[in-house]
């Protein structure tokens, strides 16, 4: 056993890169959401432990920025006051990788977060020895329209992921830090296979993909998906565009009626007929659930065929659905 940081390591402390590059298969790996405020990690380890015997490569853990809300003061006055709902992103990370004995991979946001902030969540990290992460610009806050980074605060993906990539070359915020401790993290983005909803087209939009690539990303999580066709053609649109890095589909379960008008508003995404016509027959939430399990499976098992590197699925509180699936897979 080797000895890292506080956590012990055997067969995982290893970079995304690293556990793809070693495996002749397709890897699975799971995302997670923090638990809300006021409930404990248990909350987190029951949800998991369903999954843990298909031994995960790695397991995502979602950031959530702060929200801005309005409490009435004792003379009836409001006062705004910003809370964070699921707190905790990095404490899990290390959470999970003491108690599963697997790699964690939190998620960066740029939103919410100023850069010195940025910074030394990277070093709790680092001290962590946790050497994955997943640079994201993140939504826009819930009152706001479109986009806006705090004062002194990164307003691109790009521009977090450069932050990240300047910590693995000894270089800090403080121009009086000279030769800086390196850190060694491995460096996610996000890659959208039908496009990221503010670019005016998928283009551009693969431009910027291939920007972060250059500026040190060494692979692409995808947005959710249900038509694979579109993540293929997303792949060769990237390889066509000189980028090499492994892409990962994001996989999700449809498991009500709800989703098929919410999704698409919210993560910009189609569903196919088929799917859309099957979910609309049940007559029931758990025909419902069995439908959407019998399209994931059926996605799942193309992707799988097709050799991609890993099936990434976004459990987000339906654990037992994943484990259908994957159950068949592996």
């Amino acid at each position: 056993m080797v000895f890292k940081s506080h956590v012990y390591c055997s067969d995982f402390c290893m970079k995304v890169t690293e556990h793809i590059s070693r495996s002749k298969n397709t890897l699975i790996s799971f995302e997670v959401l923090p638990p809300l405020k006021g409930k404990t990690i248990s909350s987190l380890y029951d949800h998991l432990d369903p999954l843990m015997e298909f031994k995960p490569s790695w397991i995502n853990v979602t950031y959530h920025r702060s929200e801005s809300m309005f409490k009435r003061k004792p003379d009836n006055t409001f006062e705004k006051i910003d809370v964070r709902k699921r707190p905790g992103t990095v404490g899990i990370c290390a959470a999970i990788m003491n108690h599963y004995r697997v790699d964690a991979v939190p998620h960066f946001i740029c939103g919410g977060f100023t850069k010195r902030e940025t910074e030394d969540a990277l070093i709790d990290l680092d001290f962590l020895g946790i050497d994955n992460v997943l640079a994201l610009r993140g939504d826009a806050a819930k009152n706001e329209a479109a986009f806006e980074p705090e004062p002194d605060g990164n307003r691109y993906g790009i521009d977090l992921l450069k932050q990240v990539n300047n910590m693995n070359n000894g270089v800090y915020l403080d121009e009086d830090i000279h030769n800086g401790g390196k850190t060694n993290f491995c460096i996610g983005v996000a890659g959208y296979p039908e496009k990221h909803f503010e670019a005016p087209n998928l283009e551009i939009d693969l431009q910027r993909l291939k920007d972060k690539v250059d500026a040190g990303a060494e692979y692409i999580m995808t947005q959710m998906f249900f038509d694979n066709e579109k993540f293929f053609a997303f792949v060769q649109a990237c390889r066509n565009m000189g980028i090499t890095i492994p892409i990962i589909p994001g996989l999700k379960p449809i498991t009500s009626k709800k989703q098929l008008s919410v999704l698409p508003r919210i993560f910009h995404v189609d569903i196919p007929t088929d799917l859309s016509k099957d979910v609309m027959s049940c007559q029931s939430d758990v025909e419902v659930e069995e439908a959407g399990t019998r399209w994931l499976l059926q996605q799942s098992k193309e992707l799988k065929a097709a050799g991609v590197p890993v099936l990434h699925y976004y459990t987000l509180g339906k654990p037992k659905v994943i484990r259908n699936v994957v159950k068949e897979l592996v």
